[in-house]
């Protein structure tokens, strides 16, 4: 489709809406086009295109500021340093978005896909993913070639699949039978869509290390083992494969923050309204116009509407409407924010901390580790050894740090913790999540020749700059329920009897949903957004 163009807003009755959106005290219109409830980045990339084709467009924000988790903000004290605190990699963001809203926003590549330490034989060594090396890492950790072939043959496999699905994430849902003749190759549905991925995994690699650290793009955010049966695993997997149509996970240059607030900016400049510190309480509908009531800084007030888009959780949207909650989602990451002095040197001489940290340095991410960790925590106990991921932002883009900061070496680093799902914090949060923290620390520092903590910042009140986040905070700060980071279970990005033509359709004719629980939902790519907006326009 191609890119709306931007004609001044109109009012119900014709008449030019207000282009300017100010503070909680402006005055708020009776009635609009469209009432959107959540600013986080799917609430303003739906704002964006229907105000930019002609619409009238509310955007209520319950915090103080828009974004959601897609944000960067300076967490550590008197330090000038801003993190994207929450969400931190761009994959699934599709250029059109960006295009077709004219987005100031850019991501830079990854020289390093990722570096992965082990211990062989007593020796510290690793694996490392990194364009031409990449071969001869292989033939180090695994002594021949087979390994480096078989992931050579699977992700050319993903690849294959990532630019026939990418491409529909923006279009009405294909059917299921219509998906797989796109995809046009047996063995990769096979693989991807009807067996559990550990199948594939341990048909085509044979090495431990390998292994997990194909599995770990099937467990981000989602706790499930390889052999799941109910393939949540696989849908995770194919969601961090298909990004781009390359699989590629990319640097947000100026942190996520700076594509919320590109959405925001364009939203604002086609005439959305956007108010901050207004949280919807209350949906009501007929069918053809809805009536949202707002608790705002100044008192309740009703706003009617043609349609609603709430951008948040499928949990939330049926509080609005007082309807039965959808069965409960469960989060289950560790989400931990570091500020480095410098880089730790590595027991692995063969790799400069620059270049094993540039990509995604993986932790106890075995296979056998990872199914151990979810043993553990499906028994109830925090995982002995805690898998988990590191990246720097800053190595790929230092403009997140202030100029003093870059200029001594400075360095961010983002670890995201997996199989720690909620019902491990529920006893007591804070003990939980120090205990957490120190065992995942400690299984990082076995593979340092110091420890990560000696690397550490001190902020300004001399308070080492790490902060961990468990589900638990999740749902407290965001609202996410359960600390479900895609706020419940993935889908496979296809029609069924339930879905609705666009993904987004709820059983109310004019109340769509276009958080990341909408179908093609879940992580930074706008696509409920849009996909949100494209419905209420009759797309």
């Amino acid at each position: 489709m191609p890119a709306p163009q931007s004609p001044a807003p109109r009012t119900p009755a014709g008449r030019p809406g207000p282009r300017e959106t100010s503070g909680p005290g402006a005055p708020v219109r009776d009635r609009y086009d469209a009432v959107i409830v959540g600013g986080g980045h799917n609430g303003l990339v739906a704002a964006a295109y229907l105000a930019r084709a002609g619409q009238s467009v509310l955007v209520l924000e319950r915090l103080g500021t828009t974004g959601g988790a897609a944000v960067s903000t300076r967490p550590f004290a008197g330090v000038d340093a801003r993190l994207s605190r929450y969400s931190y990699l761009v994959s699934l963001l599709p250029d059109k978005i960006v295009r077709d809203l004219g987005l100031e926003f850019a991501v830079r590549k990854r020289t390093v896909s990722s570096y992965t330490p082990a211990l062989r034989d007593g020796r510290p060594t690793g694996l490392l993913v990194a364009g031409e090396g990449t071969r001869e890492s292989f033939a180090a950790l695994t002594g021949g070639e087979r390994e480096y072939a078989a992931w050579q043959r699977f992700y050319g496999m993903t690849q294959r699949v990532a630019e026939r699905v990418f491409p529909t994430l923006t279009e009405p849902l294909p059917g299921r039978d219509a998906l797989r003749e796109r995809i046009g190759d047996a063995d990769a549905w096979r693989m991807l869509f009807e067996e559990p991925l550990g199948v594939a995994v341990e048909e085509n690699f044979t090495d431990a290390l390998v292994r997990g650290v194909v599995l770990t793009d099937a467990l981000i955010g989602t706790f499930a083992d390889a052999h799941d049966a109910s393939l949540l695993q696989n849908r995770c997997f194919l969601y961090h494969v298909i990004g781009g149509g390359t699989g590629d996970w990319d640097v947000p240059v100026g942190g996520m923050g700076a594509l919320t607030d590109a959405l925001a900016g364009a939203a604002r400049a086609a005439g959305a309204e956007i108010r901050v510190r207004h949280d919807a309480t209350r949906i009501e509908t007929d069918q053809s116009t809805a009536e949202v009531t707002v608790r705002t800084p100044d008192g309740e007030r009703v706003v009617a509407a043609g349609r609603v888009l709430v951008n948040a959780s499928p949990q939330a949207l049926a509080a609005l409407l007082g309807e039965a909650p959808p069965p409960p989602a469960e989060g289950a990451q560790l989400k931990v924010n570091m500020l480095l002095t410098r880089l730790p040197r590595l027991r692995d001489r063969s790799v400069d901390p620059r270049q094993a940290f540039a990509g995604t340095f993986h932790i106890a991410e075995g296979y056998g580790q990872l199914a151990d960790a979810y043993r553990d925590a499906a028994a109830g106990r925090p995982p002995t050894a805690p898998p988990s991921e590191i990246y720097c932002h800053s190595l790929t883009d230092p403009t997140i740090l202030g100029p003093e900061l870059a200029a001594r070496g400075y360095q961010t680093l983002t670890l995201f913790g997996l199989h720690t799902p909620a019902r491990l914090f529920a006893a007591d949060n804070d003990t939980t999540r120090a205990a957490l923290l120190k065992a995942t620390l400690a299984e990082l520092d076995a593979h340092l020749e110091e420890p990560i903590t000696d690397c550490l910042a001190l902020d300004a009140n001399g308070e080492p700059c790490i902060e961990a986040r468990t589900p638990l905070d999740l749902e407290r700060d965001l609202r996410l329920p359960g600390g479900h980071i895609f706020h419940g279970d993935l889908s496979f990005p296809y029609a069924d009897e339930d879905t609705g033509r666009w993904g987004v359709e709820t059983a109310h004719a004019n109340v769509l949903l276009c958080g990341a629980g909408a179908v093609r939902g879940g992580g930074v790519s706008g696509v409920p957004g849009h996909n949100a907006a494209m419905a209420a326009m009759g797309q």
